[in-house]
This record gives structure tokens, C-alpha cells and sequence, in this order.
């Protein structure tokens, strides 16, 4: 589904990836693991169009991505929840899950909203309240389902679990399953990397933007040096 071949990107002079490859296949939950810094936030930056390529290639389904402006991304079937969740405070929930299906005309938006109530009950329960209103794990909740409403096929999650309880952790890892499920291809930046290897089909660990370490999420966990530097064991 994606391929990245030998990526190079910048912010200004600054080399920030530097020959980074992966793949992510069909239907597969993929860890991105590094310390801050290391460049995860800008990969997915670069795959929804926010940060341009220097050199290399992505593709997305066997079309090259560079050109496509980022608002047409979402039409091809790629969705970001950022870090930091960047909900509209002053919109209601519903109205925030309505903007991730802006660019839709299929008549269908009316079932998915009903679906994304169903991942998130406490969603439909708030429906009408604005979304400043929420918990953080809440407003987590709200970044997926919004990106969730545009039906992607690549769905982009950054820090899904940052500054949440472990309740609610443990609550969003079991949508991100649920949606694998579905069929829903997900890769995501993650800074509990226990919690990310232990859902995850494949996992990359980015240091200082290269690829140090690659393989299985069962694999990575077993690593001794994956192990020493980012699950404190």
C-alpha cells in the first residue's frame, strides 16, 4: 500500500529524515518508534503533505505522492490525527466529526458518523458540546473519529496515547485494534512503545532520522537494544 524509497527531507538547511525505507502492506498496524526528535512527527507530516521531499520517493498505492496537494490526500484515502489532537474548541463534537468528511458527496456520511459514535459512545453522549469541553483522552477519541469520517484506508496517528491515563490508554489501543479489524491500514508514532509492539504487525525505530532497527512488533520487543532504549528494561 505505501512504499518509501530512500526519503531525504529538510526544514530549512536542516536534514531531518535522512534515507529512510519502509513499506506498510494492506490492512497492517505499523509502530513508529524513536526518541524526540528522531523525525516520526515529520514522516507523517511528509505523508499528508505538510513537509515537501527533498529527494526519494513515496508512493500510495503504486501512484507517486509528491505532487498531490494535502487536501486531496484525504480524498485518496489518507487521514492524520496529529499530535496534540488539534480538535476546533469552539465547534461542537459533532460539527468536528462532520469537518473529517468535508470533502465527501456519497450520501453515506449520516452511517459513518453513527459508526464513529459506535468506537466512541461517550462521543455521541457529548455530541452537542463543544469540543473544549473535553477530557484529553476525549479529545483524543475526537482526532481518530474525525479522521475516521473521511474513510481512509491509511490512517496517520500521532502520539495517540500522549499525556493519557492508562484507562484510557488501554481504550484507545483497543479501537486501534478494532479498526484493524475493519481493514483499516494504521501506522503509528508512539512514545509507549510496549503498548505500540504489543498491537503492532511490523515496527520501524527512527534515530536521529535514519532506520536503526526494523521487524516484527514480537521481534522489536525481544530486541536487547529496543529494549535498553525505549522500553527501560
Amino acid at each position: 500500500m505505501l512504499q518509501i524509497d530512500h526519503l531525504h527531507t529538510f526544514y530549512g538547511r536542516v536534514p531531518i529524515l535522512k534515507d529512510v525505507n519502509m513499506t506498510i502492506s494492506q490492512g497492517e498496524v505499523v509502530a513508529l518508534l524513536g526518541a524526540n526528535g528522531a523525525g516520526k512527527t515529520t514522516l507523517l507530516r511528509v505523508l499528508s503533505g505538510l513537509v515537501p521531499i527533498a529527494s526519494g520517493r513515496v508512493l500510495f498505492e503504486g501512484e507517486p505522492l509528491d505532487s498531490v496537494k494535502p487536501y486531496l490526500r484525504i480524498g485518496q484515502g489518507i487521514a492524520h490525527a496529529p499530535e496534540g489532537r488539534q480538535v476546533f474548541g469552539t465547534l461542537t463534537v459533532e460539527e468536528n466529526l462532520r469537518l473529517g468528511g468535508y470533502r465527501r458527496h456519497d450520501g453515506e456520511l449520516a452511517a459513518d458518523l453513527a459508526a464513529v459514535y459506535g468506537l466512541f459512545p461517550v462521543l455521541e453522549e457529548m455530541r452537542r458540546r463543544t469540543a473544549r469541553d473535553l477530557s484529553g483522552g476525549q479529545q483524543q477519541m475526537l482526532a481518530i473519529g474525525r479522521a475516521m469520517m473521511g474513510r481512509p484506508r491509511l490512517l496517520l496517528l500521532d502520539e495517540p496515547s500522549l499525556g493519557l491515563a492508562p484507562l484510557m490508554i488501554a481504550q484507545i489501543f483497543a479501537v486501534i485494534g478494532s479498526l484493524r479489524e475493519r481493514g483499516v491500514t494504521i501506522l503509528v508514532v508512539e512514545q509507549n512503545a510496549a503498548a505500540a509492539l504489543a498491537i503492532a504487525d511490523r515496527g520501524y525505530v527512527l534515530e536521529t532520522g535514519r532506520v536503526m532497527h526494523s521487524g516484527s512488533g514480537k521481534a522489536l520487543l525481544g530486541d536487547q537494544a529496543v529494549r535498553a532504549a525505549y522500553l527501560g528494561i
